[in-house]
């Protein structure tokens, strides 16, 4: 049984397997075609253990293996919240060779989020790890178990002794290999989300595959490459931009850190001779604030690639200077287009925009609020369609709806211009969502959070312009009149009703009314100029 998604139109899809690009085979192939030449190469290290290529793969075949005993099967699908650990990658090649589909969630995500997932896609298994706070006892388990009747298994990991996870993969489980199919789901990816928790994005193994092996060769990586991984793990840009991925295509080396802080980070770089890594502006800040004074050798790196969220020329014009690497700006969607400023390009590229598209096929509408084309140069609402950039969420018709364009052209909420040279200059969000140092914050998802509270009215949230992060976000409040609310309360109230650490407001400000426009809705751009004042 394969699970429903919005297929690509069988021209197109014609087209992207005439260009070679679709080449139907399943992401398993990733770890496989490194079994002849580089079974003993190391593929993953965290400081503390590694395990080559062939590890990789048996340890994958026995969690499948056990897995399949507690009754999964392809056409299932799952949650999987995991620490940047080896363990990731094994569950990951383990559910993808059963054909099971996981949702890997970020680590920082809560209660709420979980849930969410769990709602949408009724999941048969979560592995998970007593490392969060919601796993290190039974009681949050034993919630999921009463509320979804789907669950029937929760692996919990234990980063100290023994587990059922690591039972699963340290030993041998006959696993009978499930019948991939190359245009199935073969995982899914979280949005960004803009009016609520995040959207799950079907990826396929032939779209996935194809937008892994494309941005390893654009990034020119190979069997010497040493690959830090500090961004959470699941996270498109860390996993396949070229990511994790794209090193195990090439044969090279993936080492895991807990955060992406220098103290964590640099020593890494040194006794590994780490070659690539990718950061958030905020984490490439911290690195170039604390490298002058730092005695660790970074001089193996030669590339950081920087994403997430919109890097200033005056931080882009440091890297080389202060660390001595390459700069490779990256815009990227979990929906799909990915695009990268190329090793070759112009220094002013490299340092003003957030490069081209991977794929020739990549198609790209820039358009003005009322969905027509902007003259080449200025800026509009991003629109794009392509052989690795999906056609509709799981199981969200009415998003989708808006979404997408009669086309099949999808709106990424992104304001952008063009350069001739097809360089992206990325100047914006139309959707009413809140970039904090690539963590994506949706405003009416944490909106109607505060407007369950007794004693307020009104709420509106926006972006307010950070130094170090970009963006923070601001609550502004209408409360009771005879009720004292504090940020302290709102704070508590909000982690008490488990959203992740990263959602709730950096600021509240309590007002009497909200600005509203002509037709009555609140004013947002009037809140965020008092910012600007």
């Amino acid at each position: 049984m394969s699970i429903e998604y919005t297929p690509w139109p069988a021209e197109l899809a014609t087209q992207y397997r005439a260009k070679g690009y679709w080449q139907d085979k399943p992401l398993t192939t990733i770890l496989s075609d490194q079994l002849g030449n580089n079974s003993q190469g190391i593929a993953v290290a965290d400081g503390q253990r590694q395990i080559t290529y062939a590890e990789l793969n048996s340890y994958s075949d026995n969690l499948a293996g056990y897995l399949q005993v507690q009754g999964l099967q392809s056409g299932d699908t799952a949650i999987v919240q995991l620490p940047n650990s080896i363990e990731f990658y094994i569950t990951y090649f383990a559910l993808i060779k059963l054909g099971v589909a996981p949702v890997c969630a970020l680590f920082n995500h809560q209660r709420t989020e979980l849930q969410s997932y769990c709602e949408i896609l009724q999941p048969k298994a979560m592995i998970v790890s007593s490392a969060h706070a919601l796993f290190n006892d039974e009681q949050f388990t034993n919630e999921l178990f009463n509320r979804f009747s789907c669950l029937s298994k929760i692996i919990t990991d234990h980063s100290k002794g023994n587990s059922e996870l690591k039972q699963g993969y340290l030993h041998k489980h006959a696993f009978c290999s499930a019948d991939l199919n190359p245009e199935d789901v073969a995982f899914f990816q979280l949005s960004g989300g803009s009016t609520g928790t995040p959207k799950l994005i079907p990826r396929t193994h032939n779209d996935y595959l194809y937008s892994v092996v494309a941005s390893k060769e654009i990034c020119e990586l190979n069997g010497d490459t040493r690959y830090l991984c500090a961004l959470p793990a699941p996270h498109n840009f860390p996993l396949s931009s070229p990511g994790a991925l794209g090193v195990f295509i090439a044969g090279g080396t993936v080492i895991l850190a807990n955060d992406p802080s220098p103290t964590v980070c640099f020593p890494l770089i040194e006794r590994f001779a780490i070659t690539h890594t990718a950061l958030v502006p905020p984490a490439l800040q911290l690195w170039l604030q604390h490298a002058s004074a730092s005695d660790t050798d970074l001089t193996s790196l030669q590339v950081i690639q920087v994403g997430g969220a919109k890097l200033s020329r005056s931080v882009a014009e440091q890297v080389t200077p202060v660390l001595g690497c390459q700069l490779q700006q990256v815009f990227g969607m979990a929906e799909g287009l990915v695009n990268y400023t190329r090793y070759d390009d112009d220094q002013e590229l490299i340092l003003t925009t957030q490069g081209r598209p991977i794929s020739d096929l990549d198609e790209i509408k820039i358009v003005d609020e009322n969905g027509q084309p902007v003259p080449q140069g200025e800026s509009g609402r991003l629109m794009t369609r392509g052989p690795y950039t999906f056609r509709g969420y799981y199981k969200s018709p009415t998003h989708n709806a808006s979404a997408f364009d009669e086309e099949g052209f999808y709106s990424s909420g992104d304001i952008v211009k063009q350069l001739p040279s097809g360089h992206l200059i990325v100047e914006g969000r139309d959707k009413d969502q809140i970039n904090r140092g690539g963590e994506k914050i949706a405003a009416e998802e944490v909106e109607n959070h505060l407007l369950g509270h007794d004693h307020i009215q009104q709420v509106a949230i926006v972006s307010m312009p950070d130094e170090a992060l970009g963006e923070k976000s601001c609550a502004f409040v209408v409360a009771d009149q005879d009720v004292k609310l504090t940020t302290l309360i709102l704070r508590k109230y909000l982690r008490q009703l488990g959203i992740a650490d990263y959602k709730v407001p950096d600021k509240f400000k309590f007002v009497d009314q909200l600005p509203l426009t002509a037709v009555g809705k609140v004013n947002k751009k009037a809140l965020r100029a008092t910012f600007e004042q």
